[in-house]
């Protein structure tokens, strides 16, 4: 099943089921820490970009990647 199918479906359920795949989603989000590597490299890679949406988005990856959120 693609993810395009899941989000159909979410999409059809009730409001509190939908809740409860929201509740799913933040949980897991914040069990999905990155690995000293990963987080290293992304650094990196937000130092040396020079767009500024583009460190914008790598300085909220290693947010979400250092605090599981």
């Amino acid at each position: 099943m693609t993810a395009t199918a899941v989000i159909e479906e979410i999409k059809h359920l009730s409001p509190a089921e939908q809740s409860r795949v929201i509740q799913f989603a933040f949980e897991l989000a914040r069990e999905r820490q990155l690995p000293g590597k990963e987080l290293s490299a992304l650094a990196k890679q937000m130092v040396d970009a020079d767009n500024p949406a583009e460190v914008m988005k790598l300085r909220d990856e290693i947010h979400r990647g250092f605090y599981g959120e």
